[in-house]
């Protein structure tokens, strides 16, 4: 069965999830993407629009995120299949236990939003540059309320130094103009993503593209924090052709099973890493280390390096946890599936001996 329906094109739908559709026999089938997540009750874009089912209904073969794509039971509404990812954009979940929490599935671009104001973090934006190159997703840094600053052109030269041809905006997200500049990433077919921190100009900026009457909300002029006005992720159509997804503002972003993307951003760091005498080298001083003499001289920035260790470790110690709890939850799958396998025994004796007792009689 070939997915060709406009609809379906608009929400992202590509020959890479086409491919993986199974035969599911007889049944009438038909696929939609996941634009929202209410506990309860799941809503889904298709061919005929948005329509909502239970949550029992929508992970029926296993839990599903914002942008997901499924093939359903066509009358009866239940999930009979998700397709594979084609990227996942994940993060350590709030909280002491280590278990991922997934931002958004199939995304193409995503729009790292900051403000030019006390928001403006290069160590914040280059943790989440790190979450999108892992995940092999486009990362475009945007900086909002120009309107208020005086040094934006400054703000965005030092955003700019943070990765070799990252692309960098700044813009009032206000003005429909200006945020023009951005529609060339949602074309359509194109599955694009805002994340930053509260108050940033997510909602207005999202308001501007296309995706409806967002609420939206100002910073406080006492620290130029935001408040969240977003609560909740949500999959919007834009007139652009492409689909966008809103997330709540991020206040916790670590990483976990983040490596590549570190390697990736930081390659700078690494290449000069290489160049220490020992391949142990601890980067604290010793004899023949490389690091140092680059910070010295103004090669490597004290604040980059900084963030790189910090990154580094928390992304080791998150994957390790993670590790040891998939181990726990292999061992805990085996433990149950010998006690089933020794309970479906137990009761295929009682059932033959029970037939022997009434032959007897």
């Amino acid at each position: 069965m070939e997915m060709t329906d406009d609809q379906l094109l608009r929400t992202g739908w590509k020959p890479f999830f086409q491919q993986q559709i199974a035969d599911h026999g007889s049944t009438a089938i038909k696929v939609a993407r996941v634009s929202s997540h209410h506990g309860i009750r799941v809503l889904l874009l298709g061919e005929a629009g948005e329509f909502g089912i239970p949550v029992q209904s929508a992970e029926a073969v296993g839990g599903i995120a914002v942008g997901d794509w499924v093939v359903l039971d066509a009358g009866a509404d239940r999930v009979l299949q998700r397709l594979e990812r084609k990227t996942v954009l994940f993060r350590k979940a709030a909280g002491e236990e280590v278990k991922p929490q997934i931002i958004a599935a199939n995304i193409d671009t995503l729009f790292i939003t900051t403000s030019c104001n006390e928001d403006f973090n290069l160590s914040r934006i280059e943790r989440y540059l790190a979450l999108a190159l892992d995940a092999g997703i486009r990362p475009i840094v945007v900086l909002t309320k120009v309107d208020l600053c005086d040094s934006a052109d400054e703000y965005r030269r030092q955003a700019e130094q943070l990765h070799p041809g990252l692309v960098v905006e700044s813009l009032d997200a206000r003005d429909p103009e200006q945020v023009t500049r951005l529609r060339s990433w949602c074309g359509p077919g194109e599955s694009v993503a805002l994340l930053g921190s509260s108050g940033v100009g997510k909602s207005t900026l999202a308001n501007a593209l296309g995706a409806g009457d967002l609420a939206t909300g100002s910073i406080r002029d006492t620290d130029g924090k935001g408040r969240h006005t977003t609560t909740a992720r949500s999959l919007h159509l834009l007139p652009s052709g492409g689909v966008l997804v809103d997330n709540p503002g991020v206040r916790e972003c670590q990483l976990s099973e983040c490596e590549h993307g570190l390697k990736t951003l930081f390659d700078d760091v690494i290449q000069i890493a290489q160049r220490c005498q020992f391949r142990n080298c601890s980067h604290e001083g010793e004899s023949g280390c490389a690091i140092g003499p680059a910070l010295t001289s103004g090669e490597l920035d004290q604040r980059r390096f900084a963030n790189f260790v910090s990154l580094s470790e928390e992304q080791a110690r998150n994957a390790k946890s993670l590790a040891e709890r998939h181990d726990r939850q292999d061992r805990q799958d085996r433990l149950d599936r010998q006690e089933r396998k020794i309970a479906s025994g137990r009761s295929q004796k009682s059932a033959s001996a029970h037939k022997r007792r009434r032959r007897r009689k």
